[in-house]
């Protein structure tokens, strides 16, 4: 019986080490995005495709990966999956193949976050909820490494390329650590019966109802870890100062996602009131960057953390409510996943194209403001007495 504990751990852990490096290879991007300007002649817009393109992977990656599990196997996909974000990570070294290295740690990241909430669900039956505020968190927190140690490697002396590559150690760390781990418990392969448990959900308006405002939200984080930090840095910011603002704001991120779903277990099975809560902060913090970034940065950095951490949980824990049978609720999940984030790529380049026809970063905060409070007018139709109704499964 010894053993059990010892392999739940050892789980967690696996689960922990995976997820923290599935965001520091976008969010290391930010604050060094004058000296990579400085190093390559890239524009803005140019450098909106190193958050677009993996972005807009993420969400196609993220649907293919279930194809793949059948033929391969849950500890193959998810060994190739972190094979090609290392790759794309030390392919960082060479600056002529930024834009390849962008596409490949997207692949990577799509097939991890594809599989691994699969797994979650096989391996943790009865703690889904906390081990998907341990997968939020551990994500976020990610982002936060990624944001903090990049600026301080090229103050070490590594260079902008050097600093980006630095990130291929833990992945490699991650991955020899699931390979062991997922050798020691059983992963039964999910054949042609996931796939035929999922194709019913995309007839089924809530569905794609789920991917649009998963996207629209999940695109103000995009925009943030694209251009928080250039934002900063054009208003006298270091790389430095600026990258601890994102690291800050993605602290927030992950202590929300821990947190809040804590409280809110209290409140029943309604999640709008947290919703509503969530996209609040975020249109408040958006605000803020708009009209006065620089009146308390921390402050408003830590309101649009909560804001993002929490509402990102949330909308994976709605989607999880919307079907009782385990299954069908995590096919659910990966496709409002695999939507959302395809749409959620756009708004970074839309920022861009904003700086350039306004020679700042406002305009793109207000429309971040405007589509969470479009967000929150979409969520009120979320009331979970209607899950039942709107997503009947087709009778056998």
């Amino acid at each position: 019986m010894a053993e059990r504990p010892r392999i739940a751990l050892a789980w967690l852990a696996t689960v922990v080490l995976v997820t923290l490096n599935l965001r520091p290879f976008l969010t290391a991007i930010g604050p060094l995005t004058p000296t990579i300007q400085a190093h390559t002649g890239l524009g803005l817009q140019a450098l909106a495709w190193l958050t677009l393109l993996p972005m807009a992977l993420m969400g196609a990656g993220t649907w293919l990966a279930p194809a793949l599990l059948p033929r391969l196997g849950a500890r193959p996909t998810l060994a190739l999956a972190l094979t090609l974000l290392a790759l794309g990570c030390a392919l960082r070294l060479v600056p002529a193949w930024l834009l390849a290295t962008a596409a490949l740690c997207g692949v990577g990241v799509a097939l991890v976050q594809g599989t691994l909430p699969g797994l979650i669900k096989l391996h943790t039956p009865r703690h889904v909820a906390p081990m998907m505020g341990v997968y939020s968190a551990s994500l976020m927190g990610g982002g936060a490494l990624g944001a903090q140690l990049s600026p301080l490697a090229l103050q070490w002396g590594l260079g902008w390329s050097g600093a980006l590559a630095l990130w291929t150690l833990p992945v490699l760390a991650a991955l020899a650590l699931a390979w062991w781990q997922l050798g020691r418990m059983a992963t039964p392969a999910a054949g042609a019966t996931q796939r035929g448990a999922s194709a019913w959900l995309l007839r089924r308006p809530r569905t794609w109802y789920l991917m649009l405002a998963f996207g629209l939200m999940n695109g103000g984080y995009a925009s943030m870890i694209a251009w928080l930090a250039p934002h900063y840095q054009e208003l006298g910011w270091s790389a430095a100062q600026s990258g601890t603002l994102v690291a800050l704001l993605s602290i927030a991120q992950a202590a929300a996602a821990l947190l809040l779903p804590v409280l809110a277990a209290r409140g029943g099975p309604d999640r709008r009131p947290w919703l509503w809560f969530t996209l609040g902060c975020q249109a408040l913090g958006f605000a803020l960057l708009a009209m006065a970034p620089l009146a308390a940065p921390l402050a408003t950095a830590i309101v649009l953390g909560v804001g993002l951490g929490g509402c990102f949980t949330f909308f994976m824990l709605v989607a999880l409510d919307h079907l009782r049978a385990p299954l069908q609720a995590g096919a659910l999940n990966a496709l409002m996943q695999g939507g959302g984030f395809l749409l959620s790529a756009l708004p970074p380049w839309l920022m861009a194209r904003l700086h350039q026809g306004g020679g700042g970063f406002s305009g793109g905060w207000w429309l971040q403001c405007a589509m969470a409070l479009l967000v929150a007018v979409l969520v009120a139709r979320l009331a979970p007495t209607q899950y039942e109704r709107v997503m009947q499964p087709p009778v056998p």
